[in-house]
């Protein structure tokens, strides 16, 4: 998967990475010359007493000391550019993907998971292409480059070389076999503490609420001594990494020099030549120990790509049409003909051969218990869901035909929770129609019974919204939902029990303002209290999945049993029969 990854999103880069190699090739280069000439110094210069030698080797020595500098500055930079912009093509693509997939993708992997993977896991990846660049490119040139420069110097202490590159290899072979298998459980701690996390920061209220202060303190205190504990583990083998390279560098050092020793003492070699020598074996030595940086960011590299490519290869239930119908009859109708859904792996469809009209200029209500299936039903309708069986079409065409952007910019859904962005009211409010001007946005806030205490904000239009709208009630949030929806003036209107926050009083003023608002458009209304739904054209009772009952208040008072229990456990007798 790494590989497939790196492939794929690094080919607009392929011409700058090769820039790098030739880059880092030059300055290795430079860098591995620079030994010859200081040995050159101490065995023609100051061995002589040779002061002209010196002065133009040292002359040179600088010269290639500056061109080092330049292409191991232009390495860098275009490498980090490339890594940069690697990152930001991942991290677009898993978003794109993301925004792709239905509510059953999302909730398969969670959004904590989904986090993580947008951001952590690209960051893996890319801290690997960056550590190339910058590191791993250098050090076969510097291997290879060092073992022929020391060879060059003395073929006789050659072997040093390999006793000392075959030990620090073994050693550093078996630290990184035992992190590997510690990366891929360090991913999944980190998913789960942004798990906890979020669901503590989200559910504030409810943990205050029940004073569980303690137990989601512990709960937290559990997650991050996990990844704690993780992360020590991973720390204690890489710290064993490097005085592990250095002590091998030290002794592979301490026996060059005793066995060069006599080779100088015999006359095979000069003393200028086997301090070159030390010098080549050092950087062949750092060569390694930069090779298994590599091994040691690729392993968790490749868990991450796996993460990642999970996500990519994801392909989303809901699937666009091959040839989409991206033109249809402005009407508002909506009409769902022997509707059946199962969840994946579900014994028991949650709808079952529903039949549903909602005809343009008319308000349809659905009303059933916790768990009836309405809101789901609902989610049929943009396609948030695709239906297992029977067909919904949005004027007339099936909705799986129809070419997404048509589909969604015909619906104005005001969802059971509503969601609000950071910005300002204004903001928010034009989301669906990005040039509605000011005048639109006030006739859509009078509408909505929201115009009054946007007006008391601070800025008004102008008012900050902070994450998810949490600056304001949660009555207050559903009618500025309800505007945004009304500011974008779709065909369709949508509200999955989109009134519950409202008192009693608020709902039927707004109820009336809509009706005159939306008398051209077809209205689905889902909600849970009787008073909000009973003067609705047509009213389907639904009970565990299944259409008891169609028809007006009155109708389904005499016809319909579920209905009746409804009306009784929320209003007396007398008022129920009004």
């Amino acid at each position: 998967m790494l590989i497939r990854i790196l492939r794929e999103y690094l080919r607009p880069y392929y011409g700058q990475l090769a820039l790098v190699v030739l880059l880092q090739l030059v300055a290795n280069g430079a860098a591995l010359y620079l030994p010859t000439l200081n040995a050159r110094i101490v065995d023609e210069g100051i061995a002589t007493g040779n002061t002209g030698l010196i002065l133009s080797l040292g002359a040179i020595m600088l010269g290639v000391t500056v061109v080092q500098m330049a292409a191991q500055f232009s390495a860098v930079w275009f490498g980090a550019r490339s890594a940069m912009a690697f990152g930001r093509d991942l991290r677009a693509a898993i978003f794109d993907q993301t925004l792709s997939f239905s509510a059953r993708e999302v909730a398969h992997f969670g959004a904590p998971s989904l986090i993580t993977r947008t951001t952590n896991d690209v960051q893996q990846i890319q801290q690997l292409v960056m550590m190339t660049a910058f590191m791993i490119v250098a050090a076969p040139i510097m291997m290879v480059g060092g073992v022929i420069m020391a060879f060059r110097e003395d073929p006789g202490l050659t072997w040093t070389i390999a006793v000392a590159v075959a030990i620090l290899a073994a050693v550093i072979g078996w630290i990184v076999s035992q992190m590997m298998p510690l990366f891929a459980t360090q991913q999944t701690r980190i998913d789960t503490i942004n798990r906890v996390l979020r669901e503590q920061i989200t559910g504030l209220r409810v943990i205050r609420a029940f004073t569980a202060e303690p137990r989601e303190t512990e709960r937290f205190a559990v997650a991050n001594a996990e990844l704690t504990d993780t992360a020590t583990r991973v720390g204690r083998r890489m710290m064993t990494l490097f005085p592990t390279v250095f002590f091998v560098m030290n002794v592979s050092t301490i026996g060059v020099t005793w066995f060069g020793a006599f080779r100088v003492a015999e006359g095979a070699m000069q003393t200028g030549q086997l301090l070159a020598f030390i010098q080549y074996l050092t950087t062949i030595l750092m060569s390694v120990m930069m090779a298994t940086m590599m091994l040691m960011i690729a392993p968790r590299a490749a868990v991450s790509a796996g993460r990642i490519a999970e996500v990519l290869d994801t392909r989303s239930s809901v699937v666009p049409p091959a040839q989409p119908v991206t033109e249809v009859a402005a009407r508002g109708l909506v009409e769902l003909r022997d509707v059946e859904f199962r969840y994946p792996g579900a014994a028991h469809p949650v709808l079952h051969h529903i039949d549903l009209t909602v005809r343009p200029g008319e308000t349809t209500a659905i009303i059933g218990s916790t768990g009836a299936g309405k809101s789901t039903l609902v989610n049929l309708i943009p396609r948030l869901f695709d239906a297992t069986g029977g067909q919904v079409l949005v004027d007339g065409v099936d909705v799986r035909d129809l070419e997404p952007d048509v589909l969604w910019s015909r619906i104005g859904l005001v969802p059971q929770r509503p969601y609000l962005f950071t910005g300002t009211v204004a903001s928010n409010l034009r989301y669906g129609k990005p040039d509605a001007t000011d005048d639109e946005l006030w006739a859509a806030l009078t509408t909505a019974q929201a115009a009054d205490f946007v007006r008391a904000m601070p800025g008004q239009l102008d008012a900050p919204i902070s994450q998810g709208g949490t600056n304001v009630s949660g009555g207050q949030r559903q009618r500025l939902s309800i505007a945004r929806a009304l500011v974008k003036k779709p065909d369709i209107y949508v509200f999955d029990d989109s009134f519950s926050a409202l008192d009693v009083v608020t709902d039927a003023r707004l109820r009336a303002a809509l009706d005159r608002e939306t008398s051209q458009a077809g209205v689905l209304i889902v909600a849970q209290r009787v008073s909000t739904i009973r003067d609705a054209e047509t009213i389907v009772v639904l009970d565990d999945g299944r259409v008891e009952g169609v028809g007006t208040h009155e109708d389904l008072l005499a016809t319909c049993p579920t209905y009746a229990e409804i009306v009784a456990s929320q209003f007396k007798a007398e008022e129920a029969a009004a």
